[in-house]
């Protein structure tokens, strides 16, 4: 299981060190792609397999299981290198504006990877969101 939240720098070429936490879990590789709200999506091969699978048993007549399928599969797998770092290629470091910084994320069963300011404003808008319906569900 993945947990936690975690910055790192992403150098020049586009490498981004994996806290060495979740490196045993990933020492098989991880598929990265393109994920929901902005993020990448970094499953392990296991899991990843779990949710081609179900992708795969999707309609093909229904064109948003085929949009879904073509931003799934469109990813990449990626091993660590010896110094715990993957490298992430150029369109997808442009999906989710990862800059010179990202977050990572742990969420169970895969990993989030944001660019450090697209997480900021994430976190800021969920924070606004929770705020205003508890005062909401207070009355106030």
């Amino acid at each position: 299981m993945f947990a936690g939240e975690f910055e790192h720098t992403v150098d020049a070429k586009g490498r981004l060190t994996i806290p060495v936490k979740f490196r045993e879990a990933l020492a098989d590789g991880l598929y990265l792609t393109r994920g929901l709200d902005g993020c990448l999506f970094a499953y392990p091969p296991d899991a990843w397999r779990q949710i081609a699978e179900q992708v795969a048993n999707r309609p093909l007549t229904e064109s948003g299981a085929r949009s879904f399928s073509r931003m799934f599969y469109s990813s990449t797998e990626c091993r660590l290198d010896k110094q715990g770092r993957i490298l992430i290629p150029a369109q997808l470091r442009e999906y989710a504006a990862i800059e010179n910084e990202a977050v990572i994320i742990g969420m169970n069963s895969r990993l989030e990877i944001w660019g450090k300011d697209r997480w900021r404003e994430f976190t800021s808008r969920m924070i606004e969101d929770v705020f205003a319906q508890q005062l909401a569900g207070l009355g106030i």
